[in-house]
């Protein structure tokens, strides 16, 4: 995640803030130019950007109406919603009060995704635009008990993201990841996985790159339903942390891209987020001189895959020694062997391949 200045004052601030904390500006993301500005009030829902004194924005609606949103639209357009908001096909209902902070939780999380999925220059259009686009659904059970009946459950089907509402609720989340054993499970990581099959399907299933996305991950046609079975009674291959980011991957070839890809966009934004501050590690013990580096490169424009992991794995220890220094547990419980990084590199092959012409 890149780091984001208040026009106005110069404080930092966060991508999801929508007023600065120094001098109480109003903020809003502008997604055409990947940046945050700040605004004053110009007539009826209007809005002009300080430092700008041509042309005038409006809110996103979801920003305006139910402050789920920080992204900002040129006022001349005829959308109402911005980029982000454009995905989505349903929202939890809002008469339900209870609705409104998981939603806006949601949206949060969301809006990560689409900022890196812009910033790697992917395909991203909105399924009211275009039948092959993609689109959210946020549902929420039926049964507020959250039991496997009725349950509404996340994942994807024909470009459609589904998530269950719940998964917003940290008390309810922390229960469904000891449940399904999933140690990593975070809103975020829902998504980017779940973006994964859409893009196979965008970027994979009819392109000359299925043969060597079998080499790599498998026969995709074997029985999805029953492989899943399968994971889900017995335990997975005793070397599953050699062949698979996760337990989950070597449960099917579409599996395994999925949470290989979220681990690529997890990547990319950390270590972006890691050039943003200008970080360097430099251990003052030990001469291991693989773990003494300088982040100093844009990783959503870094051609090199063995580049980003020679950053990465540093990152990583300095990241889960602090994490124990708080009294954490890893922050990054994840080993990358060999084929897990051949993997990784096909997933970022295949994202410099689908780049969108600037």
């Amino acid at each position: 995640m890149k780091l984001f200045t208040c026009p106005a004052c110069g404080n930092l601030v966060y991508f999801e803030n929508v007023a600065c904390t120094r001098c109480g500006a109003t903020l809003g993301f502008v997604p055409g130019e990947m940046v945050m500005a700040a605004f004053t009030p110009d007539g009826d829902r209007l809005w002009r950007r300080v430092g700008d004194a041509n042309g005038q924005y409006r809110k996103c609606s979801n920003y305006a109406v139910h402050a789920a949103c920080n992204w900002m639209l040129n006022a001349d357009g005829p959308a109402e919603l911005c980029a982000a908001c454009q995905l989505n096909r349903t929202i939890p209902d809002l008469s339900i009060v209870e609705n409104l902070p998981l939603w806006r939780t949601l949206e949060t999380e969301k809006r990560r995704l689409v900022f890196t999925l812009m910033r790697l220059g992917l395909p991203l259009t909105p399924r009211s635009q275009d039948d092959a686009g993609l689109a959210f659904d946020f549902l929420a059970d039926p049964d507020p008990s959250f039991n496997e009946r009725g349950r509404v459950l996340t994942g994807h089907a024909q470009g459609v993201i589904t998530l269950n509402i719940a998964e917003a609720d940290p008390a309810v989340r922390v229960s469904m990841r000891e449940q399904m054993g999933e140690p990593y499970r975070t809103i975020l990581g829902h998504f980017r996985h779940e973006s994964g099959h859409y893009y196979w399907d965008k970027l994979i299933r009819d392109s000359d790159r299925l043969p060597a996305f079998r080499r790599q991950f498998g026969d995709e046609t074997l029985n999805y339903s029953d492989a899943l079975e399968r994971h889900y009674q017995s335990a997975p291959p005793e070397d599953w942390t050699q062949r698979f980011v996760s337990a989950y991957a070597s449960s099917h070839p579409w599996e395994d891209w999925a949470e290989t890809w979220a681990h690529y966009l997890h990547m990319i934004d950390t270590l972006e987020t890691a050039y943003q501050f200008g970080l360097m590690i430099h251990p003052r013990a030990g001469d291991d001189a693989n773990l003494d580096v300088r982040h100093d490169f844009d990783p959503c424009n870094q051609p090199v895959f063995s580049v980003l992991v020679d950053h990465w794995l540093p990152l990583t220890f300095a990241l889960n020694s602090l994490n124990r220094s708080m009294g954490h547990a890893h922050a990054y419980p994840f080993v990358l062997g060999p084929q897990v990084l051949q993997k990784l590199e096909f997933v970022h092959l295949t994202v410099r391949d689908a780049r969108l012409p600037v």
